[in-house]
């Protein structure tokens, strides 16, 4: 199959070669002078990326070919001057101090910007003295790495921070199995970054979400009577007639929505709900959550949900709402509900993006939450896609 591409392979990679020349030379020609915030975020790529080992990525921004809007870098500066501050002592694998909202922490004091830049020095002082390419990664890092250089190449990431990022939390968790560290890098940013934590989750991040899959259907006694079910249990929309059926107590008779057989009580589950474009909720329901009448489906009634409204309103139910970017709207919703470390995350699938994180400590059974008031298009529940692994050598010809 190969040897048949080979004839689009080798025009690619010439045009890929000259697009590369074409954007070095209109950068050289149109770059502006970097702030001192900036000039920071650059020798500190060169710090990291002498030590670590296949970190290649990070001379994008060394060279200053990737260059961050000056808030980004001070944000990046001030928040990871925190992390080390909270790690003088011997490193623990959890623990990691949530940090403030991004445009807080860049709108901080000089003062404040200088003392973090004084820590994060003291700490590249102590690296600058380690041999070179002297830390290996690991595997995972490595692969997630590349992942990071070609989206970012292809323009699907707008900056290499995350790159930045991992690299710097490698260098931080020598204690630390390396080979979970991308995923615990996601999880620790949706722990503090609950809005938008990351615009690409990376294929090794992804598989290892998918591997939760699990098969949920509705459980047709908890369903509206308003709703619509097919014969596999897995699709509903609205009727046009309301279905005399059993009044059970855990029926809904208010909202349209429906519960999943099982609850979830320990562990990681994952599934996908492709949705509606008017109106839909997802997420879970507690066992003990009241599920008569009108009252407000929030984390004070014990729902932790996404609702888009009117398509165009999509909000995280908590108490108030908090209101989300329309940018983040998707078509096919994952939810990723890890028990054990309290988190339960939405995921855009069509382009493995972060969405909203709930994060608390679950103390009772969850059951999936599946809602619509849509009456043509069904919401249909979906096992975890499939996972295919590109062919093409380097960066891939079919995007």
């Amino acid at each position: 199959m190969m040897q048949c591409l080979q004839f689009l392979v080798e025009p690619t990679r010439n045009v890929t070669e000259k697009f590369k020349e074409f954007r070095k030379k209109v950068k050289n020609e149109k770059r502006e002078p970097l702030d001192e915030s900036q000039q920071f975020i650059v020798s500190l790529a060169k710090d990291l990326g002498r030590v670590c080992q296949r970190s290649e990525v990070l001379e994008h921004i060394s060279e200053s070919d990737d260059v961050w809007p000056t808030l980004t870098c001070r944000a990046f500066i001030l928040e990871w001057a925190s992390l080390l501050e909270s790690k003088k002592r011997p490193m623990l694998t959890d623990g990691w101090p949530e940090r403030s909202d991004w445009k807080d922490l860049a709108l901080s004091s000089e003062q404040d910007m200088e003392s973090a830049k004084r820590v994060i020095l003291t700490w590249t002082k102590d690296l600058r003295a380690q041999p070179e390419q002297s830390v290996w990664p690991g595997e995972q890092v490595v692969a997630v790495l590349d992942d990071f250089e070609n989206h970012w190449k292809r323009g699907r990431m707008a900056t290499l921070l995350s790159a930045m990022e991992l690299v710097f939390w490698t260098l931080i968790s020598k204690e630390l199995d390396k080979e979970n560290i991308p995923q615990k890098w996601l999880m620790w940013k949706q722990r503090s970054q609950k809005i938008g934590a990351t615009p690409y989750i990376p294929h090794i991040v992804w598989d290892w979400i998918c591997d939760a899959g699990v098969e949920v259907t509705l459980d047709l006694d908890t369903a509206n009577p308003d709703l619509l079910i097919s014969e596999d249990e897995k699709r509903m929309r609205c009727g046009f007639e309301r279905k005399d059926v059993a009044n059970y107590h855990q029926r809904f008779d208010g909202w349209w929505c429906a519960v999943g057989t099982e609850g979830f009580a320990s562990g990681r589950q994952y599934w996908e709900v492709d949705v509606g474009e008017m109106d839909w909720r997802i997420g879970v329901a507690k066992e003990s959550a009241l599920r008569k009448g009108f009252k407000s489906l929030n984390t004070n009634t014990g729902y932790l949900t996404l609702r888009l409204e009117r398509g165009m309103e999509l909000k995280a139910l908590t108490v108030p709402f908090t209101a989300l970017p329309a940018a983040l709207i998707p078509r096919k919703v994952g939810v990723y509900l890890d028990y054990n470390q309290g988190q339960l995350s939405f995921y855009d699938v069509e382009n493995r993006s972060h969405i909203y994180t709930y994060n608390e400590t679950f103390g009772e059974k969850l059951f999936p939450l599946f809602g619509t008031v849509e009456i043509v298009k069904d919401l249909v529940i979906r096992s975890a896609g499939n996972r295919s692994h590109c062919l093409c050598p380097g960066l891939c010809l079919w995007g």
